[in-house]
């Protein structure tokens, strides 16, 4: 049951620098744009287009290394542009956000392979280059082909991952939140002083996995802090998650599924003395829609001849850690202690069954991801979208591209004014930066774990 007056529901377009991101194979349809991601025009083009629509943000994925888990072998996911090549998304942030004056950037980056000094400086840089528009999403890792790349022989295992985030964490914190005090900027031509050293104070900080003693580089950037995204739904990532995450980034399932997860992470929030309200949840989505069904239903059988399930499964292999390639189509498969993305396993065993295998899982890559897609009228797309909101909790949808840029265009043109009309979206942004937009508030609250290492407190 609807109700009447649904909640303002908040959108990310989901993407990444590099030619086919979640919807396998759909690069090759002849009006896919995907293949220019290595012109600058493309995304300032892509950054006006979602401003118009009054998008809240691009959610960038990234990933270090390659997928080489199915067949031991990186071939696949080169012939399929399977996330590779994949440039720095950061570098284009500056170039979309001198075109854009609302428009919000989720970048992520992989704290295990990152200098925790050398990223804080990064990330303050960005979030005064976009005017406090900056938010970063946290991650782990799960290939072992990036340890590999950086010298290392593999991964360390999945709970130990989080273990070493939270001391990266907790320095980031100290760098943005606690060396320099909002006061410490003088700029007084008169005197000569540009900042005061009394208001400036070196972090010292000597733990298990770093060690730092020096101030942070950057002056203070509008939001301190960037917005937090975290995307983990196992147990250790959704404890993680209720610590540290204001945006939590949930993949597709049943609403009852979503929703207890929803409830679990906001539950653990809560009781570390968070509001509930200060996690939203984004549910990735898959959308086609058209003016009518029959409209958006030909559209999804002519982008689903481009689709590739060999692609689809490469990807999969990769972000569950399990080589499908040693499986006959029906035999069921050994899960195992998965050092992967253990949420995506878990996910897949609820949809298909403890004992699934690859027919199971190749029945659900319609459109080139285990992302089934929602196909219909903007009608419809609009029902869909407040009825996840309303009856999962969920608080926004981060969209993925199928075939750029018209995915994009007609969600814009056809499903926005459907919202609005049903008071479900904006008519127009709301100023200040991203987390204003979002929260309400440019800085985090005193109730989140970075407030303890704000500067004037004394330090641990």
């Amino acid at each position: 049951m609807m109700d009447a007056m649904p909640r303002e529901i908040h959108l990310n377009a989901f993407d990444m620098n590099c030619v086919g991101h979640i919807q396998q194979g759909l690069w090759t349809h002849p009006r896919d744009q995907s293949s220019r991601y290595t012109e600058l025009r493309y995304w300032t083009e892509y950054a006006r287009r979602l401003e118009a629509g009054l998008f809240d943000g691009i959610f960038f994925a990234d990933v270090l290394g390659v997928y080489d888990v199915m067949g031991a072998s990186p071939d696949a996911a080169l012939r399929g542009a399977v996330q590779v090549p994949v440039n720095d998304p950061t570098l284009l942030i500056p170039a979309m956000a001198a075109v854009t004056e609302h428009l919000g950037f989720g970048v992520t980056a992989n704290l295990t392979y990152e200098t925790p000094y050398l990223f804080a400086r990064r990330m303050s840089t960005l979030d005064h280059l976009t005017g406090g528009r900056i938010g970063w999403n946290i991650v782990t890792g799960y290939l072992d082909s990036a340890a590999r790349a950086v010298g290392l022989t593999g991964q360390t295992a999945h709970d130990d991952r989080y273990d070493l985030a939270d001391e990266y964490m907790e320095l980031v914190y100290r760098l943005w939140e606690g060396s320099w005090d909002d006061g410490a900027v003088l700029r007084d031509r008169e005197a000569g002083v540009y900042a005061d050293p009394a208001k400036v104070r070196l972090v010292h900080h000597h733990g298990k996995q770093y060690k730092v003693d020096a101030m942070h580089l950057c002056e203070p950037s509008p939001q301190r802090t960037p917005v937090l995204y975290q995307a983990g739904s196992s147990a250790r990532g959704s404890r993680f998650a209720a610590t540290h995450a204001e945006c939590v980034f949930l993949n597709g399932q049943s609403q009852p599924g979503v929703k207890k997860i929803v409830e679990g992470i906001r539950g653990q929030a809560v009781a570390q003395g968070r509001a509930a309200a200060d996690v939203k949840v984004f549910l990735g989505a898959t959308v086609i829609a058209g003016r009518t069904d029959t409209e958006a239903n030909e559209k999804f059988e002519e982008y689903r001849r481009y689709a590739s399930s060999e692609a689809a499964l490469v990807h999969a292999a990769a972000s569950m850690g399990i080589d499908f390639s040693r499986y006959d189509i029906d035999e069921p498969i050994e899960t195992g202690k998965s050092q992967g993305i253990v949420s995506n396993v878990e996910a897949m065993t609820r949809s298909a069954g403890p004992q699934w295998t690859r027919r199971k899982l190749l029945a659900q890559m319609v459109l080139g991801s285990r992302q089934a897609p929602w196909v219909g009228s903007a009608e419809k797309i609009a029902d869909t979208l407040i009825a996840w909101s309303q009856d999962a909790d969920v608080d926004g949808f981060n969209l993925s591209r199928t075939v750029v840029p018209e995915c994009f265009d007609d969600f814009i043109a056809l499903v926005v004014p459907r919202l609005q009309e049903r008071g479900a979206y904006k008519t127009a942004y709301a100023p200040g930066s991203l987390r204003g937009k979002l929260f309400g508030h440019d800085r985090l609250p005193a109730s989140h774990a970075a407030a303890q290492y704000r500067f004037g407190r004394p330090p641990a």
